[in-house]
């Protein structure tokens, strides 16, 4: 859950967070690749995108991978009381392998995703957030696939 603020973003400060959302190069500097497309530096870009990552105007940078590719994943969800869902959902961030959660107008009211080297791992992370929160976590597992695309053209005024 991101809060919106009215922060102003530079012009390389939009670049970086629109650009690269597709096509990150996979190269063994990819941020020096990303400075020379943008006429600066690599220590900036990196300076760049971590004062971006602390801010929480993005929340990670790193490849999709498709599911069943490599290691495990499942959709889960949870009925959280409106005066708790803040603090669950904060718990649920804290797992590295939650790559993001979400708010849904709904009776299961908080989402996420779980990826893992295994399934087994999967299993853990689902039961310790459950033990943790003190809320039933229910599991949705991938019956069919679908390429989303993930990226989405911001628009600056």
């Amino acid at each position: 859950m991101t809060e919106v603020t009215d922060r102003v973003y530079t012009p390389l400060e939009r670049r970086l967070l629109n650009e690269f959302q597709r096509d990150f190069p996979t190269t063994p500097r990819p941020f020096a690749e990303i400075a020379v497309r943008l006429g600066t530096d690599e220590e900036t870009v990196i300076d760049t995108y971590t004062r971006l990552l602390q801010e929480n105007a993005i929340s990670r940078i790193g490849a999709t991978v498709a599911p069943r590719r490599a290691g495990s994943s499942t959709l889960a969800a949870m009925s959280i009381p409106d005066n708790r869902l803040r603090e669950v959902a904060n718990t649920v961030s804290g797992y590295r392998e939650v790559n993001h959660n979400y708010e849904r107008d709904h009776e299961m009211n908080l989402w996420f995703v779980v990826t893992a080297p295994s399934a087994g791992r999967v299993a853990e992370i689902l039961s310790d957030i459950g033990h943790r929160t003190g809320f039933d976590v229910l599991e949705f597992p991938l019956e069919e696939a679908y390429r989303l695309d993930l990226g989405f053209d911001l628009k600056w005024t």
